[in-house]
């Protein structure tokens, strides 16, 4: 049967990722991956290699900026060289409460995100920039937004409500939860063997814990923001709301007006703390580990303040699913810091953790706990490019619109209702 070429894009401040899958009926293929690097300078990468890993395209442009990057990745897949995609998948991470759903984009749904900003600043300027740009630089083909808290859904009331008035409430105002796409990837690839009691800390510069019964989340650490919940590279996670008012009281006392203000306020808590502001030195778990062995004693209290963060919420977590089977570790620092995931389940042996020191420094995905440990501890890379082509395909699959965008809509309709993989899909 005919495939269909899957575009997943994902933009960070200095980068543009991208890797193109070819969906067929009942697989996914990946095709090729690539990246460019360095946005903003003058010293420009991009690269694309094939499943094999052989380079296609290696060069060195200037990249001014984040248009002429873009622009430069989709005047190559627009060129015949490569296949074409025809269906381009986003990942979402907007905390609009209007937008937690996986959905077609839209001029009218990046207006949306672009309203709710000021939530997820790291991310969202840059989600909706290049969700517009794609909409125009691949004309016809059409684009989806896959939202990083969809997985999130199902969390009961008791924790998405929080403790504020009511007129914010009544606004959407609640806990929504981040890094969906990962812990969906991580229940798919559990299957069939999905654990009832399962924890899976996604451990990165951004980091969050999620607590999943049965494969469903009923509760993250993360809240309406991707500030919330454990300390990350350059985030607060969970502080003292008194403590954002002194900060903001010293700041209002120079700023010229209270956005001004605001905008310090929020360098403060997404770009100045966490493991950099409490290190002084750096938000790479990397460095602070050459520096803690160096005896860098800040180094030594952000790495500490990490792992007893993380032990803190894995232990509720525990409780709150009267009991553990299994801890998954993904993530940047969770899939290759051993150090971290040792320390970590040094701190959770009340709870019938027992790591084994061999097992923990396989690389990849790995059993890593002991054969005499209650609770499985695993290592699992996570495979959101995976998720989102398969919510790509299946809303394709429900949207008929959609599927008259394509070349041959009507002999594809009943292929694609096949290609749609629902069994990692948690409804």
């Amino acid at each position: 049967m005919p495939t269909l070429p899957v575009l997943i894009l994902n933009s960070g401040s200095s980068s543009i990722k991208f890797s193109l899958y070819e969906a067929g009926a009942g697989e996914r293929r990946k095709l090729y991956e690539g990246a460019v690097d360095g946005i903003g300078t003058d010293q420009g990468k991009f690269w694309i290699k094939d499943a094999d890993g052989k380079k296609l395209v290696d060069q060195s442009p200037a990249l001014p900026s984040r248009s002429v990057a873009f622009k430069l990745v989709a005047d190559v897949l627009n060129s015949g060289d490569f296949l074409r995609p025809r269906a381009i998948g986003h990942r979402m991470v907007c905390a609009a409460p209007t937008l937690q759903n996986n959905l077609r984009v839209t001029p009218e749904l990046i207006e949306e995100m672009e309203r709710y900003k000021d939530l997820a600043p790291l991310h969202t300027p840059i989600g909706a920039y290049i969700m517009r740009e794609a909409l125009e630089l691949f004309p016809g083909v059409p684009n989806f937004a896959c939202s990083d808290s969809y997985f999130h859904r199902t969390m009961p009331q008791v924790a998405t409500h929080m403790p504020i008035p009511s007129e914010y409430a009544d606004m959407g105002v609640r806990r929504v939860g981040f890094h969906g796409i990962s812990y969906e990837s991580i229940v798919c690839q559990l299957q069939p063997d999905v654990p009832e009691r399962l924890i899976v800390a996604h451990l990165g510069n951004g980091a969050s814990i999620s607590a999943i019964r049965n494969g469903r989340c009923i509760d993250t650490s993360m809240g309406l923001t991707p500030t919330g919940g454990i300390i990350s590279g350059t985030r607060t996670g969970d502080v003292d709301p008194g403590l954002l008012l002194f900060i903001l009281r010293k700041i209002a006392e120079a700023a010229s007006s209270s956005k001004e203000a605001a905008d310090q306020l929020e360098a403060v808590v997404n770009k100045r703390a966490g493991l950099l502001g409490v290190s002084g030195l750096s938000n790479d778990m990397r460095v602070l580990r050459a520096a803690v062995v160096a005896g860098n004693e800040k180094a030594r209290l952000a790495v500490d303040k990490f792992t007893w963060m993380i032990v803190k919420s894995i232990g509720s977590y525990f409780a709150e699913l009267g009991g553990l089977d299994m801890l998954v570790f993904t993530g940047g620092i969770g899939e290759n810091d051993t150090a971290t995931r040792e320390e970590i389940c040094a701190g959770l042996g009340a709870l019938g953790i027992v790591l084994d020191p061999a097992r923990n420094h396989a690389r990849g995905m790995a059993v890593i706990s002991a054969e005499d440990s209650p609770v499985t501890v695993r290592v699992i890379p996570p495979a959101e490019d995976l998720i989102i082509v398969n919510h790509v395909v299946r809303m394709l699959s429900e949207e008929s619109g959609s599927l008259a965008d394509l070349e041959q809509a009507e002999s594809h309709v009943g292929e694609l209702e096949a290609v749609a993989v629902t069994g990692c899909e948690i409804r």
